[in-house]
């Protein structure tokens, strides 16, 4: 509060010519890179109030007030004891230091309305978020704009910066993973999971209604945690290491410091920070005491099952987590046994790495991502790779289509609705299309490999508490969830996550009781199961490599749409080119042509293909090679859920939804935003978590 001792202040200082320039000054920055009014109130408050810190001995805490003299640093603010002498090496701390009694102002600041009559919300001194939003009016995003952190360089104006700034897509911290962008940039939209450094989210207004009016304070917390985590994600991200780097003047210093530890618990609990691969020990549980008692049953060891699993149990949740396959992963499941290379007889490809949990975990666990390239030739049967400028301008009138019948959609009803192959034959009987040939079909199908149906890389090996078995029925009638397994094993507890694949709830595999309703049944049953197989093979050498040239893959088209969908896309699966193994998939109606093939029968297709597309040399047989059959899993029986003919988005949605807050459901088939990946799977585990800690 600017009282009329801190303006009697003011004015004693304009008094004086050094203090009269020293405004000046202060004033000429702060026009420069801020935008609001650089006021004497905003000048008394970011120049001449005291920093206020806080005792770090456990027995103390209490807190006292520096000198005007000294400016308060994270160091000063990590080590602070009472009596500490800081213009010097000196110490005068001890017990009778610390028995001086606190300052009464102090208990004051921890009274609810005392935020409220605050004249000018805090702005953070040197913020470690000020990297990362360089782009910002600093006083837009909680920080003081008379910091060098935030200052503009010399001779430049603000608004030439800010431009500059905005006009960088991707803005970048040195020192950082390129994929870690959490927030959005000035006129930026889209980008998937970051937020916006000068709005709150429904969710943060939900919770934290007291900042509706002003968010200021909310904002430069928040945005200093997700900094901080960013800076550092291998570690579990705490109040203790967060509060010495919050630097402001005056009493209000206090009050962020208590009021980080509700934004972090928060911000946890959402899965925002301290997420991913970590582990944490009984002692140092990511939430306070009042969440840790609750129980809960996770259904199914998949991305979704281990995630929430993780989440929960760093929550300090008990957790136990039921599976009926002898082994964790779902629909992740690596092949070691290739010589040199790991082969993800499921999902293996990271697609879409900015903000992605999977980059996140790589980091955590200090593994490296190889980047894909572009180039992907297109090689017909016979060896001939299509010219490329060809497949440019394919692409280009394909687009055009696609343009065209999200144009008519708009128009009809989901009765109406056709699939895509039906619009495409539609397209060319009224000659919307004069020639569109099937190597523009082929390479369609290679987009949707490369960035719709595979599913992504998921590592992250849990040591939680595991059971091996088949669950048959879940009881939500009494006080006590009943979960009875095959073998007539029945666990009780609170609350139950559901990750089991969809193509399982769609054939009734667990019995409920009561019934699912009929919304959720009719949900269940408007997605499609989706399959794709693979099959990998070892050479002697690599024969491709002249060919290829270095690319990560290339394409196959067939002869004839009847063979579409057959190994249609093959990967180098050694990156260093060390190793001879390609992989490839089949996707569509060709999964149907090969169900009922022996996996030797499944090899000579597509050793016919390959002698095919490098027909002018000869290839060897493999030493070694499987094929997967997702379709055959029992626990499975399938590779990825998709919207019908007819069908909605919504489904996923409602899918998602829990039943009296008892029973819940994760997995990639309830998350609309990233469904058919073990990214969209994660989250939705980590979602859910975050549902069950709340409620």
């Amino acid at each position: 509060m600017f009282s009329d001792c801190l303006l009697f202040s003011f004015l004693f200082l304009l008094s004086h010519k050094d203090g009269y320039e020293k405004y000046t000054a202060w004033k000429r920055i702060w026009t420069s890179n801020g935008k609001s009014e650089p006021s004497p109130k905003a000048f008394m408050a970011d120049q001449q109030l005291p920093y206020w810190v806080q005792c770090t001995k456990p027995e103390c805490g209490k807190w006292r007030q520096l000198t005007k003299e000294i400016q308060l640093t994270p160091q000063i603010a990590k080590t602070y004891r009472c009596g500490m002498k800081l213009n010097n090496s000196t110490k005068t701390e001890g017990s009778d230091q610390c028995s001086m009694p606190e300052d009464l102002r102090v208990a004051e600041v921890s009274d609810h309305w005392w935020y409220s009559m605050l004249i000018l919300p805090p702005l953070l001194k040197d913020s470690v978020a000020a990297p990362f939003l360089a782009a910002y009016y600093p006083d837009c995003v909680g920080m003081s704009p008379s910091c060098t952190s935030t200052n503009r360089l010399p001779g430049e104006s603000n608004l030439v910066k800010l431009e500059h700034l905005k006009s960088v897509p991707n803005l970048t911290v040195a020192g950082m993973n390129k994929y870690f962008q959490p927030f959005y940039q000035p006129n930026e939209c889209g980008k998937a999971l970051c937020v916006r450094p000068d709005v709150m989210e429904l969710d943060e207004l939900y919770e934290f209604p007291e900042y509706s009016r002003d968010p200021t304070m909310y904002l430069a917390l928040r945005n200093l945690i997700l900094a901080l985590w960013y800076t550092n994600c291998k570690e579990a991200l705490t109040p203790q290491k967060c509060i010495h780097h919050i630097i402001v003047r005056g009493l209000v210093r206090i009050r962020c410091v208590q009021e980080m530890e509700r934004i972090l618990h928060f911000m946890t609990r959402k899965g925002l920070i301290n997420t991913g691969i970590l582990s944490v020990s009984p002692d140092q549980y990511l939430l306070p005491k009042e969440y840790h008692n609750k129980s809960v049953i996770i259904v199914g060891a998949g991305a979704a099952g281990l995630a929430a699993a993780r989440q929960l149990h760093n929550f300090g949740i008990k957790v136990i987590v039921l599976e009926a396959k002898d082994r964790i992963g779902g629909r992740v499941w690596d092949d070691k046994t290739f010589t040199g290379v790991t082969v993800g007889r499921g999902a293996q490809i990271v697609n879409g790495c900015v903000n992605n949990p999977m980059a996140l975990m790589c980091e955590q666990l200090g593994i490296k991502m190889h980047k894909l390239g572009e180039k992907c030739d297109l090689i017909q049967e016979g060896g001939r790779i299509t010219d490329p400028t060809i497949d440019k301008r394919m692409d280009f009138h394909f687009n055009a289509i696609l343009d065209v019948v999200s144009e008519w959609r708009k128009d009809k009803t989901q009765h109406q609705d056709v699939p895509l192959g039906g619009k495409w034959e539609m397209c060319l009987k009224v000659k919307m299309l004069a020639v569109l040939i099937t190597i523009r079909i082929q390479s369609f199908i290679l987009n949707c490999l490369l960035h719709w149906t595979f599913l992504e890389v998921y590592g992250c090996i849990s040591d939680l508490k595991y059971s091996s078995d088949n669950v048959q029925s879940i009881d939500y009638s009494g006080e006590e969830v009943q979960v009875t397994t095959a073998e007539g094993t029945v666990w009780r507890t609170q609350k139950v996550l559901v990750t089991i694949p969809l193509a399982l709830l769609q054939k009734n595999a667990i019995q409920f009781n009561p019934p699912l309703s009929e919304k959720k049944i009719k949900a269940i049953n408007s997605l499609g199961a989706g399959v794709i197989e693979k099959i990998a093979l070892q050479f002697p050498y690599r024969f491709w490599d002249s060919k290829i040239q270095g690319a990560d893959f290339f394409g196959h088209v067939p002869p004839n749409s009847s063979q579409r969908g057959l190994f249609s896309v093959f990967y180098d699966m050694d990156p260093e080119g060390k190793q001879s193994i390609l992989m490839s998939v089949v996707t569509g109606d060709a999964v149907t042509t090969i169900k009922n093939l022996d996996d030797k029968q499944v090899l000579q297709q597509c050793m016919t293909v390959l002698r095919e597309l490098f027909k002018e040399q000869e290839v060897p047989d493999p030493v070694k090679f499987f094929v997967t059959r997702w379709s055959k899993d029992p626990w499975l029986q399938m590779a990825y859920s998709f919207v019908r003919t007819g069908g909605s988005g919504e489904a996923y949605d409602i899918i998602a939804e829990d039943i009296q807050r008892t029973i819940f459901f994760a997995g990639e088939a309830t998350n609309r935003h990233f469904p058919q990946t073990v990214t969209g799977a994660y989250l939705s585990g980590v979602r859910e978590a975050s549902k069950i800690a709340a409620f």
